[in-house]
């Protein structure tokens, strides 16, 4: 289980952005950054800073995995045919972890890895407890009997700040189906994500 190793919110106000787009995050109330320099007038970024922010962000968003992790996906993605960073954002879409957050099986990224790596959540009916598995096209996801009254479960399915993706297909409260690996402009991210700069950033 990746730890998360500072306060989630902290990452919205290092980029100037709600990254998840949740009313809770301090964005809405302080633009700047954290810290005793963060209202600090900003210098100009290079393109190396640019391609810097937008990984940091992407793998920010996706529960800060690891860079190990992170840098695999890339490699994979570059190796496989088509556009990479198209392939990047099909592979970390694939990830359990965030299958079971589009299915609003919990609030948060790290919510839904703390329900995996606890046992929760049955794939194709076998218990999987890795978070950074990934799914394939029709693999049908289930939350456990003790996990759908969990009040952590309850509170994301009442959410209405995020709606589930037309390409996780819930049948009933409890299961969803992995109907295919989606496209940037299909992935619901509250802002813009760039991965064709991570692609760059990765292959200089």
């Amino acid at each position: 289980m990746s730890k998360r190793s500072s306060a989630k919110y902290k990452l919205d106000r290092r980029m100037g952005e709600n990254i998840w787009g949740r009313p809770k995050s301090p964005v809405n109330k302080r633009e700047y950054g954290p810290g005793q320099h963060g209202q600090r007038r900003k210098s100009k970024v290079s393109d190396y800073g640019i391609q810097l922010k937008a990984k940091q962000k992407l793998k920010g968003y996706y529960g800060d995995v690891t860079e190990k992790q992170f840098k695999r996906a890339y490699t994979d993605a570059s190796r496989m045919k088509g556009d990479a960073s198209q392939n990047l954002i099909g592979l970390l879409e694939r990830r359990l972890d965030i299958v079971v957050y589009r299915a609003k099986f919990a609030p948060t990224v790290w919510a839904a890895r703390q329900i995996v790596s606890h046992g929760h959540i049955r794939v194709n009916g076998g218990k999987c407890n890795i978070a950074s598995r990934r799914i394939d096209v029709g693999d049908e996801i289930t939350l456990s009997a003790k996990a759908q009254e969990m009040a952590l479960v309850i509170e994301a399915q009442s959410l209405s700040e995020r709606d589930i993706p037309d390409y996780v297909v819930p049948d009933g409260a409890a299961k969803v189906t992995y109907t295919r690996v989606p496209k940037l402009d299909e992935v619901p991210y509250p802002v813009k994500m760039e991965p064709n700069l991570v692609v760059e950033f990765y292959s200089r």
